[in-house]
């Protein structure tokens, strides 16, 4: 099973037109936004499989993260972690390394080929990991946490040639920040 989940402003818009994230921290609460449903779907999941550009990020925040402030932290530590790329040799990590799955022939067929090792992975960011993963028809669960913010314009996680896909949600929640968390399971693309 392969989870995406997605910070996405209201007008559905993953990142700012030059891949920034300000309207996350603009909207952001003082206290840590994990909830306890999240924390409940990582006990299911095996592995995280990240793109280059959110394993960057990721590696400069999470291994120094205290989890007694940022509740995921501990999940993120304990479990596998992959980067897809074409570029890095190699994928530093706190003291250690994380493993770096080629992109070959594409970066689904990467994803895909982790089916025997882990039964349950989550794709986090990631915008053109995750595209290629729903473009493929790989997903199996979206997870959309959405922030009170209008954005305007900026980039999506979803392919522009994607077929319609139907989806069952299977839970929301409003949380007193304004943001919103919705789990969906998709169907296969027909």
């Amino acid at each position: 099973m392969i989870t995406v989940e997605q910070i996405v402003s209201a007008d559905g818009f993953a990142a700012e037109p030059d891949g920034g994230m300000r309207f996350v921290a603009a909207t952001a609460p003082p206290d840590d936004l994990t909830d306890d449903a999240q924390l409940a779907m990582l006990e299911s999941i095996d592995a995280i499989v990240l793109g280059r550009r959110t394993y960057e990020m990721f590696a400069s925040y999470w291994p120094s993260a205290d989890p007694s402030r940022e509740r995921v932290a501990e999940p993120i530590a304990r479990l596998p972690k992959l980067v897809v790329s074409s570029t890095l040799e190699r994928a530093p990590w706190g003291d250690g390394e994380i493993e770096v799955l080629r992109p070959e022939p594409s970066a689904a067929d990467a994803v895909a080929s982790l089916e025997g090792r882990f039964d349950s992975v989550i794709v986090w960011g990631s915008l053109r990991l995750a595209s290629a993963l729903l473009e493929a028809g790989l997903v199996t669960r979206l997870r959309l946490r959405i922030c009170p913010a209008l954005i305007g314009e900026g980039l999506r996680f979803t392919p522009p040639s994607l077929d319609q896909r139907v989806m069952r949600l299977t839970s929301s929640t409003a949380m007193p920040s304004g943001h919103v968390v919705t789990e969906y399971e998709l169907a296969s693309p027909r």
